[in-house]
């Protein structure tokens, strides 16, 4: 029994220091679960340039960008994000303490990533995150001003395809949106679009002057999905029905 006695203190603190280290392992394994989080993020087919990929990375509670290399996710390897994140866990029996860590990891993204994909451990380079500019804005489509400058034709009368033209010209567009102008049957469909990436909906505003009624409108979210055809100068003049 006296030996017994002996052996306990001994074997608390065995079991002590095995807390302790298994607290810090559960603390490095909650800043792999944030980073892996930002890495799904992240993850997507959408071409991105490694200063979007960065940016992405900066907005996601609890990350912080130390460093960014490549230059698009399509080209070579893709873009190699180093992150650094924070974990927590408890340590104790009766007082409980929080045992907060640090550590660094590296996200890779690429078309060749993978969902989940486990982040790698990396040493955390030296200096403070980095800091990115806000992306630049996209130019404005002008709703307001083509609903009030269109032409109004009365029933009965002509729509001067011209005269939408000179309407637009009159705008003066940013370069950066495509307007189209067709004529079919009596009405002028008008497209004013930006250019898309080919995987988010796109930009666009759609018109039709008809003779008795002029109207400009932005299709249904799911139309300007690419593929769809929704931001097109067919679908002005004969509009596909909303999606359910």
């Amino acid at each position: 029994m006296r030996r017994l006695l002996l052996f306990a203190p001994l074997l608390l603190f065995t079991v002590g220091c095995g807390v302790v280290q298994s607290s810090d392992d559960e603390a490095a394994d909650a800043a792999r679960e944030v980073a892996r989080h930002a890495g799904e993020r992240l993850y997507g087919q959408r071409p991105r340039t490694a200063e979007e990929v960065g940016r992405s990375a900066a907005g996601i509670d609890g990350v912080d960008v130390l460093k960014v290399s490549g230059t698009s996710t399509h080209d070579k390897d893709g873009v190699d994000v180093v992150v650094r994140t924070s974990g927590s866990a408890y340590k104790g029996w009766i007082d409980a303490q929080e045992v907060t860590v640090q550590r660094c990891f590296a996200l890779r993204v690429s078309p060749a990533s993978e969902w989940r994909e486990d982040p790698r451990d990396v040493d955390c380079p030296a200096g403070p995150p980095l800091a990115f500019a806000p992306p630049p804005e996209p130019p404005r489509l002008p709703y307001e001003e083509l609903r009030e400058r269109l032409p109004r034709v009365p029933e009965g009368g002509r729509v001067d395809e011209a005269e939408v033209r000179r309407t637009l010209a009159a705008l003066d567009l940013d370069p950066a949106i495509r307007a189209e102008v067709k004529t079919d049957e009596g009405r002028v469909g008008v497209l004013l679009a930006l250019p898309g990436n080919g995987f988010d909906p796109r930009d666009c505003l759609l018109a039709r002057v008809d003779p008795g009624a002029t109207e400009v409108w932005v299709p249904p979210r799911m139309q300007r999905m690419p593929g769809e055809g929704g931001c097109s100068v067919g679908n002005a003049l004969d509009p596909a029905a909303p999606p359910h």
